[in-house]
């Protein structure tokens, strides 16, 4: 089944990644390059699962997953944060700001896929 993700990060070549391995699975891919306009197309498009960087210009990912879960539209959506970031303080507070995952980088391919279909698997089928 395709699901639509939105992919919030402003490093290009990461985002073509991304895309490059999720559309492969048959997803939608949904880009914003800045949290602000992440934070937007994620109350705009509603997407199913949404895969977001900590630092980025504008908002950074803490912010945008807090408002996320305060939305009472989108605040179910799966987030899954994808960061340098690897100390166990930035791990404990992206899930204190309500992320599911937490994937450093770098990462296999293979593992975003896995928890990517781990998460969209869970979802409802009307979804």
């Amino acid at each position: 089944m395709a699901y639509r993700i939105l992919v919030v990060d402003d490093e290009p070549t990461l985002v073509r990644l991304m895309e490059f391995i999720l559309a492969k699975q048959g997803h939608t891919m949904l880009v914003a390059t800045n949290g602000e306009e992440g934070l937007a197309k994620a109350r705009a498009e509603k997407p199913d699962l949404i895969l977001l960087d900590i630092m980025m210009p504008r908002i950074d990912g803490y912010e945008v997953a807090r408002r996320v879960r305060a939305d009472a539209e989108i605040n179910a959506t799966p987030i899954i944060m994808l960061s340098a970031k690897a100390q166990d303080d930035d791990v404990k507070k992206g899930l204190e700001v309500g992320v599911d995952e937490y994937i450093t980088k770098p990462f296999s391919p293979e593992h975003l896929v896995h928890v990517v279909n781990d998460y969209l698997s869970h979802l409802q089928p009307d979804k």
